[in-house]
């Protein structure tokens, strides 16, 4: 499969998210055709796989030809997934600050996603938020929709960092839980990073989602390197919390051991807790593909189809 990489330092320099976003995902559909993943690919040809003894109308024989197998053309009316994109835009998604590296790739994955639903005729919605929601869309398929909606990401991108803008997912989720009438696939990216909430606050959030019969995806975006390894150089270092503002001197060998420990912990906790509630969690670092992202929705549509 080939590995979508995108430099996260060039993101905020696009001019023209839309054309990324088509690219990526023309990109992951030619390499998922020379993959051994084949059968994903008729998500992406918006075909299904014919049943025997339903009308043979809609075949399409030129696929039949390459492959000697049997598909029907997918239409509009037959697609019932409905997605809401959730992504945080608070204060600790601007890290790295050089290039708001995690929302820079939260920005790229909900476009990758956003255009790769469309281009499957399903219908998708997008939520940005931090203590509050900042932007809601309408959960629609069409075209005009989709460009709408890439053009909201990337003015996100082009906004400046938010002074302490602190992340209450739990309560967002509980308000979004609310707003969404009919069953949804919603997909959340997030650092799972909150000052003022703790883990039981957000699992009770996302427990709502699952009662009102919504599935649950989770990209968990980290900065590996340094949020769970703390790879810092070996010299004194100030910390500054992006969504309080507080400072604290360290170095970073003192504590590096006892931080590393504190985040193995944390992440084994989220993925246990993700496991009871029958969430998907996809933890995804600055450094990987785009194609891991694409892939790990892939899988989760063919669970709820």
């Amino acid at each position: 499969m080939s590995r979508i990489k995108v430099d996260l330092d060039d993101v905020r320099d696009l001019q023209n998210l839309e054309f990324l976003a088509k690219k990526m995902v023309e990109g992951f559909i030619t390499g998922l055709h020379k993959s051994p993943y084949h059968g994903f690919s008729v998500e992406f040809s918006e075909h299904r796989l014919y049943n025997p003894g339903e009308s043979t109308r809609h075949i399409d024989w030129k696929v039949f030809a390459r492959t000697e197998k049997l598909f029907v053309k997918r239409y509009e009316e037959e697609t019932n997934l409905r997605c809401q994109l959730l992504l945080d835009v608070s204060g600790s998604m601007y890290y790295p600050t050089n290039n708001y590296g995690k929302l820079s790739y939260g920005v790229l994955a909900a476009a990758a996603l956003a255009t790769l639903l469309q281009k499957q005729r399903d219908a998708v919605g997008l939520t940005t938020f931090s203590d509050q929601i900042e932007h809601q869309t309408a959960i629609r398929s069409t075209g005009a929709h989709l460009h709408t909606l890439l053009l909201t990401l990337q003015q996100q991108l082009q906004k400046p960092a938010p002074p302490q803008k602190q992340t209450k997912v739990a309560s967002m989720l509980h308000q979004i839980a609310q707003t969404l009438p009919k069953r949804s696939l919603v997909i959340l990216f997030t650092d799972m990073l909150s000052q003022y909430e703790q883990l039981e606050e957000i699992f009770t959030a996302l427990q709502h989602l699952r009662h009102q019969q919504h599935e649950v995806l989770i990209f968990h975006i980290t900065h590996a390197e340094t949020e769970e390894e703390f790879n810092f150089p070996n010299r004194p270092y100030t910390f500054v919390g992006l969504e309080t503002g507080d400072r604290i001197k360290v170095q970073p060998a003192e504590v590096r051991a006892a931080y590393v420990h504190a985040m193995q912990q944390f992440k084994k906790e989220l993925a246990l807790r993700c496991g009871q509630h029958r969430i998907d969690l996809i933890s995804v670092d600055l450094k990987d593909p785009m194609d891991k992202v694409l892939y790990a929705y892939l899988v989760k549509r063919q669970k709820v189809r």
